[in-house]
């Protein structure tokens, strides 16, 4: 039995094509029963099937005895209407150990966007049981994906992949939780309305803020920004009357002098009666008057500072990567095994079936000559010698054909199959 995965993702292809290939959680049932018809006409008639679809990711999971890469790579392109050979220029093709390790580590989070994010496990899930639905789901992808929710939960329980900040925003958001027990009583205050301060208000705003608001030179451009959040815009030249509204700021601009100055900010603590300010100047240069961290009820950050937090984070997360990958190759080396195992499984239908026949052969011969007034002990006797010599005479007869060499082997093989010693 062989397992093999197809998939695009975030860091593979651009979000216009991915999105050709996105399938809604009530599309993956229909979408699963025509990939597996798709197989029914060829040489892979019994093919189990799941398929993941998030927004960064679409991946297809097969299990067969053959594996059918090239036919699932020209299903999945025909499906979201493009080349196969543009498809496998974004797609990844990988099976058996790699395709284990990679379910293994997409269920951890050491596949996604930000690192140790839990929210996949939960959508390879959903994927899981609409997969089952439809019948979808054999033996082999059931015991793959439940080995790897199983290689997730230890993986969460044993390193701590989610539990460091990664990106400068995120170092914001932790060192802001630290002063202020409660984020969403706190009334946010970005300067700014570039790519950092983008990222910084989508981190703030996770965690429900009482208000938002972008101070910035272009009124529309903060205006924009501040639609997205729920928040208000505000122009630049009213930041130094209101800036005592707020008990976060998070500015960045390209401003080549600092924009908030020592007495705007001292005139704000005063309004505040020395509540305290949260501040964090990621611009180089600056955009807040370095004077101002010296102020007893302000807690100013710059950009090297929270890169200090950044750096701690991303060591803490490397050694948890590093102990989760450890837990990963266990789980992936004890699911091959598994497997393996797996391949044995026909032969010892067939050897069970032919024991059976012989079983049933003596047992009717038995019984006729129970029925002829035959004593019970001849009977056991014949029945035994019966089923001895059924044993025997496959071995027997492989022991005397063939040249030296395979009669040594064959010897040797029936001497660890039928001498074995009692320990």
């Amino acid at each position: 039995m062989s397992v093999w995965a197809l998939g695009l993702n975030h860091t593979t292809a651009p979000l216009d094509l991915r999105g050709r290939f996105a399938f809604a959680l009530d599309q993956i049932a229909p979408t699963l029963q025509s990939l597996r018809s798709s197989f029914a006409g060829g040489r892979h008639p019994q093919v189990e099937a799941a398929i993941i679809s998030t927004c960064n990711r679409t991946e297809i999971y097969c299990a067969s005895e053959h594996i059918a890469l090239d036919h699932t790579v020209g299903w999945l392109a025909q499906s979201g209407g493009v080349a196969p050979a543009l498809l496998r220029s974004h797609a990844y093709t990988l099976h058996d150990d790699e395709a284990a390790r990679h379910v293994f580590r997409v269920a951890s989070g050491l596949d996604s966007m930000v690192l140790g994010e839990a929210q996949i496990l939960g959508q390879m899930k959903d994927a899981v049981r609409a997969a089952e639905t439809v019948g979808a789901l054999g033996t082999t992808l059931n015991q793959l994906f439940q080995r790897s929710f199983a290689v997730a939960k230890e993986v969460r329980t044993a390193t701590e992949i989610g539990a460091h900040s990664i990106s400068m925003a995120a170092a914001a958001v932790r060192l802001a939780g630290q002063l202020f027990e409660d984020l969403r009583k706190t009334r946010v205050l970005f300067v700014g309305a570039g790519e950092m301060i983008d990222l910084a208000a989508t981190h703030f705003a996770a965690k429900e803020p009482k208000s938002i608001a972008i101070a910035n030179r272009t009124l529309e451009r903060g205006e924009k920004l501040a639609t997205r959040f729920g928040g208000e815009a505000m122009r630049l030249a009213d930041l130094p009357a209101r800036l005592a509204e707020f008990d976060i700021v998070i500015s960045c601009t390209a401003s080549t002098l600092p924009i908030i100055g020592l007495g705007a900010v001292e005139r704000a603590l005063k309004a505040r009666k020395h509540r305290p300010m949260f501040m964090v100047d990621l611009a180089v240069p600056r955009d807040i008057e370095p004077e101002v961290k010296a102020l007893e009820d302000v807690y100013l950050y710059t950009v090297d500072d929270l890169a200090q937090v950044v750096q701690q984070g991303q060591a803490n997360r490397q050694a948890a990567v590093a102990q989760a990958e450890v837990i990963i190759d266990a789980g992936v080396q004890n699911f091959m095994h598994w497997l393996g195992q797996r391949g044995a499984v026909p032969l010892i239908q067939q050897l069970n079936a032919q024991a059976d026949e012989w079983r049933a052969a003596e047992m009717a011969r038995a019984r006729k000559l129970l029925a002829k007034g035959e004593s019970v002990d001849a009977v056991l006797e014949a029945m035994s010698r019966g089923l001895t010599q059924k044993m025997m005479h496959g071995a027997m007869a492989e022991l005397h054909s063939g040249d030296a060499a395979s009669r040594e082997q064959t010897a040797q093989t029936l001497s660890r199959l039928f001498l074995r010693k009692e320990r």
